[in-house]
């Protein structure tokens, strides 16, 4: 007899529907095909155990399992659960009325417990894509999959449940969330808080300007400045995630398996922060079966990179060609995998080997010709995708002891807000872009224009500062996210000599 179960395949950060056929017949042996990695072939002996633990038995008969289309490679241990109903509906040891009408998935122990698996997201909205009427799952990821309506979220935790409710024996009510209070439950719950940062005021209102615009940022500082403190902080100040964007966010972090238990829906912007070991497929993705890398992690948030130039210089350089584009492709032979990767860079350096070139109080000891070569380990490239440069100095004493409370959060972003909104307005007729950081060229010329004073004082700092003309587009973009916070039309002077003192690497003879 034939049986017929569904699953699914997950490739890049969508689903694949997956048909598990088994014919169960005259001869001896278990067959599995379908271009199955070891994972899914290790299933017999897992399949086994549990159906002999719930006093199900093995069929000592020809078992071949399936898995179409056979040209998609099924990676993973979550093909248990399909596989052993099909057994057990091939074998006719029980009869499941409406399994047609349901997408399984699971990965089983040897006791018939059902253990959590990776790609839930991404498998509950095809589900409901493909008609069908519901999810069977592990327990531990049905709060995941519950954020998708329509597709009734049946969560088990033993093979047992499972087929005693696809039989009828089994009562099991879908769960049901209300998706968009829980995204506004923890909308509004950031974990860090700008008011608790004493001092650094030209920090916190270069950070506001970065987060008004999309604008990257480098921080370079001494030790113990308060770099990685304000870096962490920068979530707090960015526009809320919109529902359709926290999706996308969670479908990425689904793939990737860093949901956690229980998890349903981020509210919060992504912050990523990987160490300066990683390599170049774990900050872009890649792998046999490409998973998302922590650039796409960061998707709709921000990626942290403290101690940039302790970076090799290839994995920073993989990143240039996504922060241009906003996406990263993966191209193996078989596959070619999109994954997103719309984030704020945020790098954090010091200014030497040693930290305390320019430091107000202590001396550098690095020798000559030693802070340009630190400095040039990071590529003019990648520095030229970075709008904003910014020296941070050590708090002091009296900064630190005060008593006066900084401003909250909450308030800088409401500024924040009404500047992206501006920019809504703007580029409401280019889907592409929606932030003033994400401006080609040739929309610079239109959107950023600038009075003959202006146009003197650029100039004048270009000459003598001795800006690159790389910094020209970067000041313009600036300085227009400076006037939307101000709720000018105009870019005045002021917002241009504002926008001019944030390009710190781009001066000759900043290093010596």
């Amino acid at each position: 007899m034939v049986a017929k179960t569904f699953g699914s395949a997950v490739s890049g950060v969508d689903a694949n529907l997956i048909t598990i056929e088994v014919n169960v017949g005259q001869g001896t042996n278990f067959f599995m095909v379908g271009l199955p990695d070891s994972a899914v072939k290790e299933s017999q002996q897992r399949v086994e155990s549990a159906l002999k633990y719930f006093g199900y038995r093995m069929p000592r008969q020809r078992v071949v399992v399936n898995l179409a289309p056979a040209d998609l490679r099924k990676e993973g241990s979550a093909y248990d659960l399909p596989i052993a109903l099909g057994i057990l509906q091939a074998s006719e040891q029980v009869s499941f009325p409406n399994l047609d009408q349901y997408v399984l998935m699971g990965e089983l122990s040897l006791d018939g417990k059902l253990r959590p698996i990776k790609g839930v997201l991404p498998i509950a909205i095809e589900a409901r894509k493909q008609g069908f009427k519901g999810f069977v799952l592990p327990l531990e990821n049905a709060k995941e999959a519950s954020i998708v309506n329509s597709l009734d979220i049946i969560g088990v935790e033993t093979l047992d449940q499972a087929s005693d409710f696809l039989q009828g024996h089994l009562q099991i009510e879908p769960l049901v969330t209300d998706t968009r209070e829980i995204f506004h439950q923890g909308i509004d719950a950031p974990e860090f808080d700008f008011a608790d940062v004493q001092g650094q005021e030209n920090i916190k209102r270069a950070m506001e300007i970065a987060a008004a615009g999309g604008h990257n940022v480098i921080m370079i500082g001494p030790p113990g400045a308060g770099k990685t403190m304000l870096a962490k902080r920068l979530p707090s100040i960015l526009p809320p995630l919109s529902l359709q964007e926290a999706l996308e966010a969670t479908k990425i972090h689904s793939v990737a398996g860093r949901l956690g238990k229980h998890a349903s829906l981020l509210a919060q912007r992504p912050f990523r922060s990987p160490h300066h070991t990683i390599s170049d497929v774990a900050l872009v993705g890649g792998g046999g079966n490409p998973k998302p890398g922590e650039i796409s992690l960061a998707h709709h948030g921000v990626l942290f990179l403290d101690e940039l130039p302790e970076f090799k210089r290839s994995v920073l350089e993989v990143m240039r060609q996504p922060l241009e584009e906003r996406k990263v492709t993966i191209s193996r032979a078989k596959v070619s995998v999109d994954f997103p990767a719309n984030f704020m860079l945020i790098a954090s350096m010091n200014p030497c080997p040693c930290g305390y070139y320019n430091h107000p109080e202590k001396e550098c000891v690095c020798g000559p010709g030693i802070v340009q070569r630190y400095l040039n380990k990071v590529s003019g490239p990648l520095l030229d995708r970075i709008d904003l440069h910014v020296e941070v100095t050590p708090v002091k004493f009296e900064e630190m002891t005060s008593t006066r409370k900084s401003e909250s959060s909450r308030d800088i972003r409401e500024r924040v807000i009404k500047g992206r909104e501006r920019q809504k307005v703007r580029f409401e007729s280019n889907p592409e872009v929606f932030c003033n950081a994400m401006m080609p060229s040739h929309q610079v010329k239109q959107v950023c224009q600038i009075s003959e004073a202006g146009k003197t004082l650029l100039k004048t700092a270009m000459e003598r500062l001795g800006l690159s003309a790389r910094a020209y587009d970067r000041i313009l973009k600036v300085a227009r996210t400076i006037a939307d916070i101000a709720e000018s039309d105009e870019i005045r002077v002021e917002h241009l000599a504002e926008a001019i003192q944030y390009r710190s690497l781009d001066r000759e003879g900043w290093a010596g």
